[in-house]
């Protein structure tokens, strides 16, 4: 089945650029040009993966990657113009998985939608053995890539889980920023280990009862993360 992917920019020649180039792999594209048309649009679903452009009418790229996950945890790569590391930072806390930054080579765009797709795919192809986690409140159904807390779901963007996964079936094993970087986002990612520190953040936000005092997440100073087991 062709993947279906929302592209969201007010630029009509960028949109038609990488429309174009995407149904050229096969995949089936939407479009939107301002914000409240990529709510709209994102609320309907159906989506494999939202490229999400910052600078927007009617809502900015930030207030839309924020609407969709209160709905939805489809994964959102953000554009940002200019390698602004603020932008890049603030995608992340609004729950984007990626972002590329204008004027971006369409075949990385396409190299990362494929790389967060495969991922995707991988965690719902997972054995009859593997498809149940659990510890204490927290389980994790590994086929569906759903997350519970004492039985109430809770949204997680595809690398939160990636992130969350792949603590979680290495318990106590400490895994560097770097290491996590190189595993999770691929070792040509462009990012810095920032981009670890928000995903962490965030994940503890949602699946921990206290952020600062963790029991599943923790910090290793000077080393890394682990879940503890």
């Amino acid at each position: 089945m062709a993947k279906k992917v929302l592209v969201v920019d007010d630029e009509k020649t960028i949109v038609k650029g990488i429309s174009f180039s995407l149904k050229q792999d096969g995949m089936e594209v939407d479009t939107a040009f301002d914000g409240e048309e990529a709510v709209d649009k994102a609320r309907e679903g159906g989506y494999d993966i939202i490229l999400l452009d910052v600078m927007l009418p009617k809502l900015s790229g930030f207030e839309v990657c924020q609407a969709i996950r209160e709905f939805s945890d489809v994964p959102v790569i953000m554009l940002t113009a200019k390698g602004d590391d603020m932008d890049k930072i603030l995608g992340l806390e609004y729950g984007a998985d990626d972002y590329i930054t204008k004027p971006f080579n369409i075949l990385e765009v396409k190299a990362r939608i494929k790389a967060i797709m495969r991922r995707v795919e991988k965690g719902s192809e997972k054995g009859e053995k593997s498809k149940m986690l659990e510890k204490g409140a927290l389980k994790m159904d590994t086929e569906n890539r759903r997350v519970f807390i004492y039985d109430h779901e809770i949204n997680l963007t595809a690398r939160e889980f990636d992130v969350l996964e792949l603590l979680a079936k290495n318990p106590n094993k400490i895994y560097s920023r770097i290491d996590l970087l190189n595993i999770i986002w691929g070792k040509d990612y462009p990012g810095d280990e920032r981009t670890v520190d928000v995903h962490i953040r965030r994940l503890r936000e949602k699946i921990e009862e206290s952020p600062s005092n963790p029991q599943f997440v923790h910090t290793k100073w000077g080393v890394g993360y682990y879940f503890a087991g």
